[in-house]
C-alpha cells in the first residue's frame, strides 16, 4: 500500500507515520548536512556509474561537494566527473540549497583527499573494499559514531522545530549498503539500487559474500561496520540517533539510508542510545522507490526481519519529480534508470515541496537552470 500526499510527495511504508511527519513539518525550513565518504569498493570496474571510470570515481564526492556548496558558476578544483549517462544528482540538490537558501553544512567522514569546500574533518578514514572483511579500523569507527553523536545533538540545537536531512556522498555505497543489510541478518540480495539503469546485483552480490565470510557471526554493529561498512555509514548512523531526541530526521537517499536506518535501530538497542524512531524517516527518489530493477520498498520493509528481531520499519517517502519533459537529455536519462539519486537530490525536493510548496515546473526549472549555468561556464 502507498499513499499521495500530493502529485509530488508519495509515502511508500508506515503511512501514518509518514503523514504525520510531514504534517509536523509543512513549512518548515530544514538545514541541510552532507556526508562525505571513500570506499576502496568503489575502484571495481563496473561497480558504479557515478564516475566513468575508477579513476574519475575517486574525485566524485569533492566535484559533488563542491558544486553543493558553490554552485555552477564557481570554477571548481574537481570538476564534475563525466558520467556514462545521465548528470548528478548534485544539480537537484544544489537548485534547492540555492533556491531556498537552505543552511549547509558539509563533512569529510574519510575522503582520499580534501575537498575543495568548507568542510567539517570528521578525523575519518577512507575505507579499504568491503571484500577484504578489513575495511575500516575498529577504532576509527568508534570515533566516527562519536563525531556523529556530537555533531546530530548540534545540527538540531540549530532547527529545534525543525528537521535535519542527512546526505551523503559515498560511490559504491549501495554496495557497502548490502554488505551492512546482510550482516544485520535482512534479506536484502536482489533489493539494493544502484546507479546503473539494470542493477548489477551479481557483482554485488559476490563482493559482500567475499567480505562476510570471515565475520564472526557474533560480531556486534560496530565490528560490522570495521569489517563491511563505509564511514559514511556510521557517522549518519549517530547524527540519527542524536538529532532525533531534539528535531525531526529525513535520511535522505535510498537504500544506503535503509541501511543506516537498520544500522541506527540495532546501534541504539546494542549500546543503549535512546533515540525517536518516530522522527526519522527515509527520503528519496520515484527513481529509486519505484526502480524495476530493485527493491525498496520491500526492503524497507524487511528491516523488522533481520537477526536481532528488533528491526522498526522507516517511513519511505519519495518526490515525485520527473524529467520527461525536460528539455535536457542529461536529464531524461533519469527516466531511463541512470544515477536515480545522491547527495541527497530526493530529501532536497521533497524539502522544496514541504516549505513553499514548489511544483514539478517550479522544480525542474530551477534544476535546469544549473545545468544552463554549466554550460555558459
Amino acid at each position: 500500500m502507498m499513499l499521495f500526499i500530493n502529485d509530488l510527495i508519495r509515502i511508500y511504508s508506515q503511512i501514518e507515520q509518514g503523514k504525520a511527519w510531514l504534517a509536523k513539518y509543512r513549512g518548515c525550513l530544514p538545514s541541510f548536512a552532507c556526508v562525505l565518504g571513500f570506499t576502496q569498493t568503489a575502484l571495481i570496474p563496473g561497480i558504479s556509474a557515478a564516475g566513468s571510470t575508477p579513476e574519475d570515481r575517486k574525485y566524485t564526492a569533492c566535484a559533488d561537494a563542491e558544486f553543493l556548496y558553490y554552485g555552477a558558476k564557481h570554477q571548481p578544483q574537481y570538476p564534475l566527473p563525466p558520467l556514462t549517462a545521465g548528470a548528478s544528482p548534485v544539480l537537484i540538490s544544489r537548485a534547492v540549497v540555492e533556491g531556498l537558501n537552505i543552511p549547509l553544512y558539509l563533512f569529510n567522514a574519510g575522503l582520499p583527499q580534501l575537498p575543495a569546500v568548507p568542510a567539517i574533518d570528521l578525523g575519518g578514514a577512507s575505507a579499504r573494499c568491503l571484500s577484504t572483511s578489513k575495511a575500516m579500523d575498529l577504532a576509527t569507527v568508534k570515533h566516527l559514531l562519536e563525531q556523529g553523536l556530537i555533531w546530530g545533538d548540534r545540527l538540531a540545537a540549530e532547527v529545534p522545530h525543525s528537521y535535519i536531512i542527512l546526505s551523503e556522498c559515498v560511490v559504491g555505497g549501495t554496495t557497502t549498503a548490502l554488505a551492512i543489510l546482510t550482516a544485520l541478518g535482512i534479506d536484502a540480495v536482489g533489493k539494493v539500487n544502484s546507479s546503473h539503469p539494470i542493477c548489477n546485483h551479481q557483482q554485488k552480490w559476490e563482493i559482500v559474500q567475499a567480505g562476510l565470510e570471515k565475520i564472526p557471526r557474533d560480531a556486534e554493529p560496530l565490528e560490522i561496520v570495521a569489517a563491511v561498512g563505509d564511514p559514511m555509514q556510521i557517522v549518519v548512523a549517530g547524527m540519527a540517533i542524536a538529532a532525533s531526541r531534539r528535531c525531526g530526521v529525513m535520511l535522505a537517499g535510498g537504500t544506503q539510508m535503509l541501511a543506516v536506518y537498520a544500522l541506527t535501530t540495532v546501534i541504539s538497542q546494542t549500546y543503549n542510545l535512546f533515540w525517536q524512531p518516530t522522527q526519522v524517516i527515509v527520503g528519496t527518489t520515484r527513481w529509486v522507490a519505484e526502480d524495476p530493477t530493485g527493491g525498496t520498498v520491500d526492503l524497507a520493509i524487511s528491516l523488522n526481519k533481520g537477526t536481532t528481531n528488533h528491526g522498526i520499519i522507516p517511513s519511505l517517502l519519495a518526490t515525485q519529480l520527473n524529467f520527461t519533459n525536460s528539455r535536457y537529455p542529461q536529464l531524461q536519462a533519469y527516466e531511463k534508470g541512470f544515477v536515480k539519486e545522491g547527495v541527497g537530490a530526493g530529501a532536497a525536493s521533497i524539502a522544496a515541496h514541504l516549505y513553499q510548496n514548489w511544483q514539478q515546473d517550479k522544480l525542474l526549472t530551477a534544476i535546469e537552470n544549473q545545468l544552463q549555468q554549466i554550460s555558459q561556464n
